[in-house]
C-alpha cells in the first residue's frame, strides 16, 4: 500500500478564507516509489511532510500535535477548521486485512492478455479534521471512511499506518548512541529477531547479559580480587553509615531485559573511528531502512526524508538516490534543494512547490510527452537541473549566450543572480523539451518565467543581404514558419521565444551598438587572420565580407572561435564606458536578447 494522494484545507500556507469539501487547497498525486518535493525555501515542502506525520504518525517516540500555526491564518484570522484527507491505493488484501472496518473498494482498469479487464480492489481514505475555536484547539480523531465522515480507527490500526522520518537537521550521531530510549534501540526492538524467545522465556541477548552481569558481580564479591578490596569493600563502608550496616552493594550490567540492552548498543563501522557527520547520515538512513525491511511487517512502507543531501557531498547523494530507486515495496517522499539528486530522478518523480501550490511533472500533469521525458531523461544533468530551483530561466543554445548574459544584464542594470535566474544551456536547439515542463496540461501557470534563446539561421549572401535566402531556401521558410506558430501557441503563457533579428548571436552583435567592441574580440581572438587586423587604429573594409565567409560554414564547425570570442567579448563590454546603457536597451539587434533578460527579470506574478 502507499499513500495516492494528499488533500489539504487551511493547513499552514494552503488556504483561503472559503472551506468548500469539493475544492480542497491543496491536492497532491503521489507516486508509488519515490517522490521528490523541491521549491525555494519556505515554498511549503515541509507543511506537506508535516501534515502526512500529523495524520499516520511516527515509528520514533516523538509528541506530534496539532500547533495553532497549522491552521491557516488570512491577516490576523485564524481559520476555525483545518481539513487533511490522505488516500491509500495498491492495498493488498493482507493489508486491507488490517482496516476491514474502514476498507471501501474501487474498480480499476488493468490491461490483460485479450483486452482489458476490471478488478475490484480495497481503498482506504483517512480524514483529519481539526476545528479551533475560543482560542484552543479542540481534541479530534484520525478517522477513515468513503463517505467524508468515516470512522474513529482504533490504536491498532493506526499502529500499521505509521511512517518512518527523518528530519531535516537531524542528529544522526546522537540518534545512533548508546542510550535510553535512543532510536537505535527502537528500530532493533520492532524487528522480528529480538522478538524471539527460548524455552526459558529469555532472548538469547539476555541469557548472555545475565551471564556476564554474574561474572562481574562475582568479580566484586571475591575477596582476593582487587574489584572487592579496594572498590566495593569502601562503597559498603560508606553505604553501612549512609544506609544500614545491613546494606550491600552489587556491581553489574543493571538490567538485563531485551529493551536495557538494546539502548546499551551503538552503531557504527568496522576499523572506523571518529566518524563525520556525512557518515553517520548515511548508516542512519541505513538503520531506518531496516526498519522498513522487517520481513514481519504488512503495514504501510512509507520513508519521508527531509533534505536528503543533508551533510552528503555530491557524490554520496548520487549513490543514495540511485540505492534508493533500486527499493521495492517501499514508498518515499523527500524534499530537496539539490541539483545532483533532481538530475538522477525520474521526472516523473519530481513536485515542484511554489507559490502555495505544488505541480508535479508526472506524465498528464504536463505538456511534455512520452518522448520529451525519454529525451530528458538522457540529457537533464546536474548544471541543466538548476531550472528546477529558480524563479526564472532563460534557456540558450549554447556556451556563447550562456557566457555573455550574465554581463550583458549587468550592463542593463539587471542582476540576474540576485534575483535566482538561471541560464540553462542545452546545447542544441532542442530547448522546447525543458521549456514543456513548466506548461500545464490545465494551462494553470506556474509563475516561473522562461525565455527560450534560439538562432534565426538565414544566411546572408556575401554582401550581407538576406531577401534571396528567405525566397529560396524551403528549409528556412519552414523553420520560419514553425517559429510563428510556436510564438502563438505560447502567447498567453509564460515560456517567450526570442530569437535573432537576423541569422546569429554573433552576427547581431556585429551588426549592434556594440559592433566596434565585438570586432576588437574576434581581432585577438583571430589575430593571424589579415582581414581582421586594424590599420591606423581602425578595422579594414574586408573585415565584414571575411567575418561573412567565415561566420557561413557550409560544411563542419564555423572557422571562427565563437567561445574563445565571446569569452574576450564579454570582458571587453563589462569594463566598456563608450556604449550607455540606453544605447543597449534600446538596440534592434539586441533587441531579443533584451526583451529575453527583461521577461524573467521584470515578471511578476
Amino acid at each position: 500500500m502507499y499513500i495516492s494522494s494528499l488533500k489539504l484545507w487551511n493547513f499552514r500556507k494552503y488556504g483561503s478564507p472559503v472551506f468548500d469539501l469539493n475544492s480542497p487547497h491543496l491536492t497532491i498525486p503521489f507516486n508509488k516509489g519515490i517522490n521528490i518535493l523541491i521549491g525555494e525555501n519556505d515554498s511549503g515542502k515541509s507543511a506537506i511532510i508535516d501534515a502526512i506525520k500529523l495524520v499516520l504518525k511516527t515509528h520514533a517516540y516523538e509528541w506530534i500535535k496539532v500547533e495553532e500555526s497549522d491552521f491557516y491564518t488570512n491577516g490576523n484570522q485564524i481559520s476555525p477548521i483545518l481539513r487533511i484527507e490522505i488516500e491509500f491505493a495498491g492495498i493488498t488484501n493482507e493489508e486491507a486485512a488490517n482496516f476491514t472496518e474502514w476498507c471501501g473498494t474501487q474498480d480499476e482498469v488493468m490491461n490483460v492478455e485479450g483486452g482489458k479487464e476490471v478488478f475490484r480492489r480495497p481503498k482506504l481514505h483517512l480524514i483529519y479534521q481539526v476545528e479551533y475555536k475560543d482560542g484552543r484547539i479542540l481534541p479530534a480523531d484520525v478517522k477513515a471512511g468513503m463517505d467524508g465522515v468515516g470512522n474513529t480507527l482504533t490504536a491498532e490500526a493506526k499502529d500499521y499506518l505509521k511512517c518512518t522520518y527523518l528530519k531535516a537537521l537531524r542528529d544522526a550521531d546522537n540518534e545512533l548512541a548508546a542510550k535510553k530510549n535512543s532510536r537505535l534501540s527502537q528500530i532493533l526492538k520492532e524487528h522480528k529477531e529480538f522478538k524471539q524467545r527460548q524455552e526459558n522465556g529469555l532472548h538469547e541477548f539476555e541469557e548472555l547479559f545475565e551471564g556476564t552481569s554474574e561474572q562481574i558481580r562475582e568479580k566484586f564479591r571475591d575477596e582476593e580480587q582487587g574489584y572487592h578490596t579496594n572498590i566495593k569493600k569502601v562503597v559498603d563502608d560508606f553505604i553501612g553509615s549512609f544506609i544500614g550496616d545491613n546494606s550491600e552493594s552489587t556491581f553489574d550490567f543493571g538490567p538485563t531485559r531485551i529493551t536495557n540492552i538494546l539502548e546499551k548498543m551503538s552503531l557504527g563501522i568496522i576499523d572506523a573511528k571518529n566518524l563525520g557527520l556525512g557518515t553517520m547520515n548515511r548508516l542512519f538512513m541505513a538503520a531506518e531502512l531496516l526498519h522498513l525491511r522487517k520481513p514481519d511487517w504488512n503495514g504501510l512502507k512509507l520513508c519521508m526524508v527531509e533534505e536528503l543531501e543533508a551533510h552528503l557531498h555530491p557524490q554520496a547523494q548520487l549513490k543514495i538516490i540511485n540505492r534508493l530507486k533500486k527499493e521495492d515495496g517501499i514508498q518515499y517522499i523527500l524534499t530537496s534543494h539539490s541539483p545532483n539528486i533532481t538530475s538522477q530522478a525520474d521526472l516523473r518523480e519530481i513536485i515542484i512547490c511554489k507559490n502555495n501550490n505544488a505541480f508535479p511533472l508526472g506524465e498528464g500533469n504536463t505538456k511534455l510527452d512520452r518522448k520529451d521525458y525519454k529525451y530528458l531523461e538522457r540529457f537533464l544533468d546536474v548544471t541543466k537541473s538548476n531550472l528546477f530551483f529558480s524563479k526564472g530561466n532563460i534557456i540558450v543554445e549554447g556556451w556563447s549566450e550562456e557566457i555573455l548574459l550574465p554581463t550583458l544584464a549587468n550592463r542593463l542594470e539587471m542582476d540576474l543572480t540576485k534575483n535566482e535566474i538561471s541560464i540553462i544551456n542545452v546545447a542544441s536547439t532542442a530547448y522546447l523539451h525543458f521549456a514543456k515542463i513548466f506548461l500545464r496540461q490545465d494551462e494553470q501557470k506556474m509563475h516561473v518565467p522562461v525565455a527560450i534563446i534560439t538562432d534565426l539561421d538565414n544566411r546572408p549572401d556575401e554582401f550581407g543581404v538576406f531577401k534571396s535566402f528567405f525566397r529560396e531556401n524551403k528549409t528556412f521558410k519552414n523553420r520560419l514558419c514553425n517559429i510563428n506558430v510556436l510564438k502563438r501557441e505560447l502567447k498567453l503563457t509564460d515560456v517567450k521565444l526570442n530569437i535573432a533579428i537576423e541569422w546569429t548571436l554573433e552576427w547581431c552583435l556585429y551588426k549592434s551598438c556594440l559592433s566596434d567592441l565585438f570586432k576588437e574580440a574576434v581581432a585577438r581572438v583571430h589575430s593571424n587572420t589579415e582581414e581582421f587586423k586594424k590599420e591606423n587604429n581602425a578595422f579594414k573594409a574586408s573585415f565584414e565580407e571575411k567575418f561573412i565567409t567565415k561566420l557561413s560554414k557550409t560544411t563542419g564547425t564555423s572557422p571562427i572561435d565563437k567561445v574563445a570570442v565571446m569569452n574576450v567579448f564579454a570582458e571587453l563590454l563589462e569594463n566598456d564606458e563608450t556604449v550607455s546603457t540606453e544605447q543597449i536597451a534600446e538596440d534592434h539587434y539586441l533587441s531579443y536578447l533584451v526583451s529575453a533578460i527583461k521577461h524573467v527579470h521584470d515578471y511578476e506574478n
